[in-house]
């Protein structure tokens, strides 16, 4: 069946009419409160993206309307002309990215898309301050807010992007058996190797970073490659085997291999499948659904790791997205033990807090979407925070505690703005 949502169109029209007015049938005022409420954070990415296309067309059918204006005037207007034939070009460039998707979208295709995204938010920031601020204060504070915005966005490309920090954080719980106070656990995320610029610069500062922390245990939180397997190349795989620690490691959304272009030439299954092989191969222990129990002297702890479940593809920012695979899991899993949960979507605390597990829970996946406003010793503001209920950071809720991690890589633009990658250590402590 023609599914509208698979566009950006989806955020009106499917929305409005495909979702909402049969589901709003027999709801009471209250139902009908949290129904909408969910809708509208279901669909804020889609309708975001409808607006960002918006923005292209319309800038794209002003400039020509304008080039066709200024081709009806003398010599005088020619350096005019030249102005508008260099925005025509940089509003046809989202365009551009369409027709490359339609055939695959290998590495190569990725890492040039999003630069060429990049280059399209400069030229369209650029105009657009200097147009608002032009307009409605003064041309050169337009000059310099235009100046100011693109230089943020440079910053965030050629050194945002790649600038490693360490998060240290205590976890403190009176359920932590003896032996395992003062347990170190380095945690990272979302690293994406089939986006990154310089593989070897940026996953070798990453391996560095970890073994210099000198922890007990490593885990990561999933999204390891973009779109397939085989961005898990030899290189990669030569820089990941010098963690010195014993690496666990959950599947994420992005590693499942639905986002493959041609899944004619490589089924997403088949990429999945040689994902989890070439992980074991270099000795990381990739936990599906699965529990895993680590000891120290006469004591022990439970770890669990849930993998995406691929089925979940279109909620995959949902707010409550349904977390499967927790029967599995979590079975004969006692809960008196201290448990451990590595998962990749942080949606899903609310389930593991139900089951009665999760004293700490760790995830990836928000990137705190590249972007954040940091404030003081707060989260700071992101516009991820529109989207996920808990998208960065630490997060306490009945005795337990939620961390999720801002990630190494990035998607869609070559940027990172106060988001910076992050490598987490998180040392545990047993409180009496």
């Amino acid at each position: 069946m023609f599914r509208f949502y698979q566009f950006p169109l989806r955020g009106v029209s499917a929305v409005i009419f495909a979702r909402y007015v049969p589901k709003m049938q027999g709801r009471g005022a209250g139902e009908e409160a949290q129904f909408l409420k969910k809708q509208f954070f279901r669909y804020l990415c889609p309708m975001l993206g409808f607006l960002m296309m918006v923005v292209v067309y319309g800038l794209l059918l002003r400039d020509v309307w304008l080039l066709r204006s200024l081709l009806k005037l003398g010599e005088e207007a020619m350096s005019r002309r030249r102005l508008v034939r260099v925005l025509l070009a940089a509003d046809l460039l989202p365009v551009m990215l369409m027709v490359g998707y339609l055939i695959d979208n290998p590495p190569i295709v990725m890492r040039v898309s999003m630069w060429v995204t990049w280059l399209w938010m400069v030229v369209t920031t650029l105009r657009l301050s200097y147009a608002l601020f032009a307009r409605y204060v003064h041309r050169w504070v337009g000059y310099i807010a235009a100046t100011a915005a693109v230089g943020v966005l440079v910053y965030g490309a050629f050194w945002g992007r790649c600038d490693l920090r360490t998060e240290q954080i205590e976890y403190c719980s009176e359920r932590l058996p003896a032996s395992f106070d003062g347990l170190r656990i380095a945690f990272f995320s979302d690293l994406h190797l089939g986006a990154l610029v310089d593989t070897e610069k940026e996953v070798s500062q990453v391996v560095e970073r970890i073994n210099k922390l000198t922890p007990d245990l490593v885990l990561f939180g999933g999204d390891l490659v973009n779109i397939r397997h085989s961005e898990l190349d030899e290189r990669a795989t030569r820089l990941l085997k010098g963690i010195h620690a014993p690496v666990y490691s959950v599947i994420g959304n992005h590693d499942v291999g639905t986002y493959i272009g041609d899944s004619v030439a490589l089924p997403y299954e088949v990429s999945y499948r040689r994902l989890v092989e070439q992980q074991e191969a270099m000795g990381w222990c990739v936990m599906q659904d699965t529990t895993l129990y680590l000891h120290r002297g006469d004591d022990s702890i439970s770890l669990s790791g849930f993998a995406y479940d691929p089925a979940y593809k279109e909620e995959r920012h949902d707010r409550d997205l349904p977390m499967s695979g927790t029967d599995k899991g979590y079975r004969g899993v006692p809960k008196e033990l201290f448990n451990i949960t590595l998962i990749h979507v942080p949606q899903h605390w609310e389930e593991i807090l139900r089951l009665g597990y999760g004293d700490l829970t760790l995830a990836g996946h928000t990137h705190a979407m590249q972007l954040k406003l940091r404030t003081g010793r707060g989260r700071g503001i992101s516009p991820a925070r529109l989207i996920y209920p808990r998208w960065s950071g630490r997060y306490d809720a009945a005795g337990r505690t939620l961390y999720i991690n801002d990630g190494i890589g990035y998607v869609a633009y070559p940027m990172r703005i106060g988001a910076r990658p992050e490598v987490t250590l998180i040392t545990l402590k047993r409180c009496e």
